[in-house]
């Protein structure tokens, strides 16, 4: 991504919380402070979506729900993007969790078709190596 370098002044209290959260992930105070941005520019343009840390790093996420932005657009598209078929596929969503995912993915398309394409990459052999306690030994 082309970056161009601005001044900027940051409060003392949000500086040490970026310098704190950079620290603690191995990162620089510069690649933390940008990603810390970039989020906020997507929650500001996408109100109900939010970044939260899963196994395959930051995602966006449908606030209150614990489902990825990604997980619902999948079972958009295998709705043949019906969205009342969505509806009642995630019945106890309301009206605003299923727009903050639609508007999201109509924003930021290929961030979530990446997702998608990442998780169906998964193979049963890749997922027991990867990840060996989520397979359950047949006796």
């Amino acid at each position: 991504m082309a970056a161009i370098q601005k001044s900027l002044r940051i409060p003392i209290e949000v500086t040490r919380e970026i310098e704190h959260l950079a620290e603690a992930s191995g990162r620089d105070f510069s690649s933390m402070a940008n990603e810390l941005l970039a989020e906020s520019v997507k929650m500001r343009r996408c109100p109900g979506v939010i970044f939260a840390d899963g196994p395959s790093g930051r995602r966006a996420r449908i606030a209150g729900t614990g489902l990825d932005v990604w997980e619902v657009i999948a079972t958009y598209k295998s709705l043949d993007r019906g969205l009342e078929r969505l509806r009642q596929a995630y019945h106890w969503l309301s009206d605003a969790h299923l727009r903050a995912a639609l508007g999201y993915y109509t924003a930021y398309p290929q961030e979530i078709d990446r997702q998608i394409a990442r998780n169906e990459a998964w193979t049963a052999d890749q997922l027991a190596k990867r990840h060996p306690s989520l397979i359950v030994e047949r006796r």
